[in-house]
């Protein structure tokens, strides 16, 4: 980090005297603007857009722009962007990420950059954590972006889209009274009076478009497995702002999105392994790595595992399987906890963010963890799925022309955004000085007497009224402390997962005197804590403010240093006092894996009780180059995650591009398509001429559809088997680092290959499908169809009718001409045809097929 930034100097102030002048320019505009009438607002919007058609740049319109949103956001919201402000918009608008402490109001800031960049036509997407801040924001900034004439949109999971809608507004007596409450209430509050529930394609239509990564993410997938140009909903990426961008993509980065379908049933042997691996002891018939989140069975482990399965030896080619399953089996019982990496919900198995606390629900984990974790949970196992589109959040937004970022903490991993991204980080200054006060770190022996020692202090803080934040760094540490403090008497909230919907409101009121709230560590991100609550009088938060304001305190050391300082950071918003503190034990997690066996031994020696705690330079650098160690290693987890995906992220544009072309059905294109099947092939002509035979027999544009859809078609098929083989090349490569072979310049190599291979598979099937195109029935088929059909029932009406007659008649000796006897799949001698089909009907499907004259 330091050699970086000698290599590359202090850019923020740097960028700050650069863009001085453009902060003196708007504010200069600003009276000017005051005297405008509030119906002016919408057509300055559309003379902004004529501008831009007329030649001018978004550069030229920024300082009118920024000073028409500054305006208007004085008399929707009542706040006035400031100085600082204005420049993390610029910052944003010119594609860098703004590091802007809490509370300093990021969700103004975007207001700028976004309405600034929506006047070209092409649509704004802005990026949040979650469902809850994406409905919010886009309710809340709604009012700027209605009132200057653009239309806003939000994306939620379950496939929810809304936009902002003030129709009914000057209809409702009370619109005034909500448009105040809400500006009051809007760090945490939602009026769904102003979301009206729209489409998907609606949502992405809009000019500012506020929704999760996830969100963002999974529409792209599902847009390239369309299959008309009508399920497409997305219309291009042009700029983003990313809320929390070191969360998103930093923290989630290692986590692809994933798009499955459950396979065929597969033999169930989850429930038995899960009950083999809570037979095997730690150490002794396994070991762990936590660091790599690995598990290797022992012998004594194995020998077990075999005896119970009755099997003589696993590593064989009949008992493999087996051993997938184990070492499945055993990850699941010692490396996943529950309520800290899932939690059980109305029987399933959800995946816990360990960043940020929340459920992510429809997540699975791959290869058969997830059914391995429901099997040791006893809830119901379902079946293994298979990829059928995947993606890294790095590639997903490396699409975008223009890719900005909003966060409190990003300075730390400045190398990583300007590695991976090309994104510059700018510190922006507070709008008032910081004096909240970081306390240095108290050190405990144990975790237990670290949660006595947190229970008295908090107590003692309630007592006197001084608000408290605790933040956790899992939904267990969360009701384990619960119980501490409910044995001290100490009333509070908890705030985890398990109760998000509630996430904002409560966090909000952290800041009200008295209050205590245990959260998650990121719990609650984006939320601005206000001192004496929200909303208050000015007598509750000068009360408040002379206690000494929000104490927050955090019960130990994040893997990642800028989560410890975004949690800090929830204290001593806006020049607000505040105060912080971290109380660690030698049992924490992070001194467990990566601290060293002498610290504990020294504090040993010391004979401190365990509950009293020490301050030590020595232990709190060996927890800071913890940290750092840590922080290294995930960089290095994400740059190869992203290493492998390159490869494969250059295969799925090509096979997207395509599958657009088609998508799209444009004549030339089809046509191109059709060409270049043919290329190098020997029978070309031959084909050429079977082609032109096809479109003359159905028809130019029948003919062009079908080659689309054989295309579309041919084309899914073949790329859910090629991911899946890329998978399995991925897992196979790294045994090659044996044999002194570097496994990405392998996996590089065999997914050419195989990548070719598929191209040539793909031509082949694509050119003999193409070849059976036939002439679908017309409706005057149907309909002769049906009248062949009816006169077939007469007749055997008829048979039938004679049948009778002749029964009456005395038995003649008649000869029977013989026929070829008609099996059960032939095609039904009365030539009834199938409409579904426009085949005949089998003869044993025929509705016939106990007349008369099928025997006959």
């Amino acid at each position: 980090m330091k050699i970086f930034t000698k290599l590359f100097g202090d850019t923020t102030s740097h960028f700050i005297k650069k863009v001085d002048f453009l902060v003196s320019a708007v504010n200069d505009l600003e009276e000017g603007f005051e005297k405008l009438k509030d119906e002016e607002f919408p057509k300055q919007t559309e003379k902004f857009k004529k501008r831009l058609k007329e030649g001018e740049s978004l550069d030229d319109l920024l300082p009118e722009a920024f000073a028409l949103v500054r305006e208007v956001s004085k008399r929707t919201l009542g706040e006035r962007h400031f100085d600082v402000q204005l420049i993390g918009g610029i910052a944003l608008h010119q594609g860098k990420i703004a590091e802007m402490r809490t509370g300093e109001g990021k969700t103004l800031v975007a207001t700028l950059p976004a309405y600034l960049n929506a006047l070209e036509g092409n649509g704004v997407h802005i990026v949040t954590v979650n469902d809850y801040l994406a409905r919010r924001d886009a309710d809340w900034m709604g009012q700027i972006y209605h009132f200057l004439g653009l239309s806003v949109s939000v994306l939620n999971d379950q496939n929810q889209s809304f936009l902002y809608d003030e129709s009914d507004k000057d209809l409702t007596e009370q619109a005034g009274e909500l448009d105040e409450k809400r500006d009051e209430l809007g760090s945490f509050k939602i009026f769904e009076e102003f979301l009206r529930p729209c489409n998907r394609r609606e949502a992405y239509e809009a000019d500012v478009t506020y929704g999760t990564n996830s969100q963002f993410g999974f529409d792209y997938l599902r847009d390239n497995l369309a299959h008309t140009i009508e399920g497409v909903v997305q219309r291009g990426h042009h700029f983003t702002i990313v809320d929390e961008i070191d969360s998103i993509l930093i923290d989630e980065a290692r986590t692809p999105l994933i798009i499955s379908a459950p396979t065929e049933e597969s033999e169930n042997y989850y429930v038995q392994f899960a009950s083999i691996a809570k037979q095997l002891k730690r150490e002794k018939d396994y070991e762990v790595d936590e660091k790599l989140k690995a598990i290797i069975l022992t012998d004594d482990g194995i020998n077990k595992a075999e005896k119970t399965l009755g099997v003589g030896n696993i590593y064989t080619e009949k008992g493999i399987k087996y051993v997938h399953h184990l070492e499945t089996a055993v990850r699941a019982q010692a490396l996943f906890e529950r309520d800290k990496d899932y939690v059980v919900k109305e029987g399933e198995i959800i995946i816990v963010d360990l960043f940020t606390g929340r459920l992510q629900p429809g997540r699975r984990w791959s290869e058969g963890l997830h059914q391995a974790i429901e099997a040791k949970e006893g809830v119901s196992i379902k079946k293994e799925s298979r990829t059928v589109a995947s993606i890294t959040y790095q590639n997903y937004f490396r699409f975008y022309e223009k890719l900005s970022g909003m966060t409190g903490t990003a300075k730390t991993s400045a190398e990583e955004f300007f590695k991976v991204y090309g994104l510059e980080v700018i510190s922006i200054p507070t709008h008032r000085p910081i004096t909240r006060i970081d306390n240095n770190d108290l050190i405990f022996q144990t975790e237990s007497g670290k949660l006595k020692a947190i229970a008295r202090h908090v107590k003692a803080l309630h007592e006197k009224g001084q608000p408290v934040l605790i933040g956790t760094i899992s939904i267990e540490k969360n009701e384990l402390l619960s119980a501490h403090l409910r044995s001290e008497g100490v009333p509070h909230e908890i705030l985890n997962a398990k109760n998000h919907a509630r996430e904002g409101e409560i966090i909000a009121q952290a800041g009200k005197k008295g209050n205590v709230v245990i959260a998650t560590n990121m719990a609650g991100r984006g939320v601005d804590i206000k001192l004496g609550g929200k909303p208050s009088t000015k007598e509750e938060y000068e009360e408040v403010k002379a206690l000494g304001g929000l104490f927050v305190l955090g019960t130990e050391r994040h893997e990642a240093r800028r989560i410890d300082d975004q949690l800090r950071g929830r204290s001593g918003r806006q020049g607000d006092p505040g105060e912080t503190q971290f109380f660690v034990s030698l049992d924490d997690d992070l001194m467990r894996v990566f601290g060293s066996e002498r610290i504990k031994t020294m504090m040993g020696r010391f004979g401190v009780p365990e509950d009293q705690p020490i301050e030590n330079r020595f232990i709190t650098r060996a927890l800071e180059s913890a940290q750092e160690k840590i922080e290294g290693f995930n960089f290095d987890a994400r740059k190869h995650t992203l290493e492998y995906d390159d490869i494969l992220n250059n295969q799925r544009k090509t096979i997207y591009e395509r599958r657009r072309k088609m998508l799209e059905s444009k004549k030339e294109e089809i046509e191109e398509f059709l060409d270049q099947l043919l290329e190098e092939r020997e029978d070309k002509e031959r084909l050429e001429s079977a082609f032109e035979e096809k479109r003359q027999e159905v028809g130019e544009e029948p003919f062009l559809d079908t080659v689309r859809r054989i295309a579309l078609y041919v084309t899914d098929l073949l790329w859910v088997e090629h991911l899946e083989t890329m998978e399995y090349t991925r897992s196979s490569v790294n045994l090659r680092a044996y044999g002194q072979r570097d496994p990405l310049v392998e996996y590089k190599k065999e997914g050419l290959h195989l990548f070719r291979h598929m191209q040539e598979v793909f031509r082949e099937r694509a050119i003999s499908l193409i070849e059976t195109i036939k002439q679908a029935p017309t409706p005057e088929d149907h309909r002769g169809e049906r009248e062949r059909f009816i006169a077939t029932h007469k007749q055997t009406k008829q048979f039938a009718m004679a049948g009778k007659q002749e029964s009456t008649r005395p038995a003649q000796d008649t000869k029977t001409p013989k026929h070829e006897k008609i099996g059960r799949n032939d095609p039904c001698p009365c030539g009834a045809i199938n409409p579904a089909t426009g085949k005949v009907y089998k003869y044993k499907k025929c509705g016939l097929i106990n007349a008369p004259h099928h025997k006959q």
